[in-house]
């Protein structure tokens, strides 16, 4: 597996943007895939969630219903769409492969990592 992040931006508060990140592997329809954030002097903190078949997600409380996670099986890509952004979500967007075929919201459910991309929103 290796998870290859595209989509950095800088931006505007209220705008939109959307990251992709790319699995070169042959079984990515096997793992349930995550997005986290790291902002400077943070902790890496969870952010969304999608199962294996897309059927199930899951979201942190600050972005729900202004983040979209979605995954195409086919392109072996899982997309965070993120409307209506803040300064509070600048930060670098992580993301991870989990073993967990639902995914999750801790840092040791995931066993593979993309190595991030710099969101930037300015007020």
């Amino acid at each position: 597996v290796q998870l290859v992040e595209s989509g950095v931006g800088l931006v505007q508060a209220g705008d939109s943007l959307r990251l992709s990140c790319a699995d070169s592997g042959r079984i990515f329809s096997s793992y349930g895939m995550g997005w986290f954030r790291q902002a400077p002097g943070n902790e890496r903190d969870f952010v969304a969630t999608i199962s294996w078949n897309g059927g199930k997600t899951y979201y942190t409380d600050s972005v729900k219903g202004r983040f979209t996670i979605s995954r195409d099986n086919a392109k072996n890509t899982v997309y965070l769409q993120m409307n209506s952004l803040r300064p509070e979500d600048t930060a670098v967007y992580y993301c991870a492969a989990s073993w967990l075929r639902n995914g999750g919201t801790e840092l040791d459910e995931y066993a593979y990592w993309g190595q991030g991309a710099q969101v930037t929103v300015s007020s």
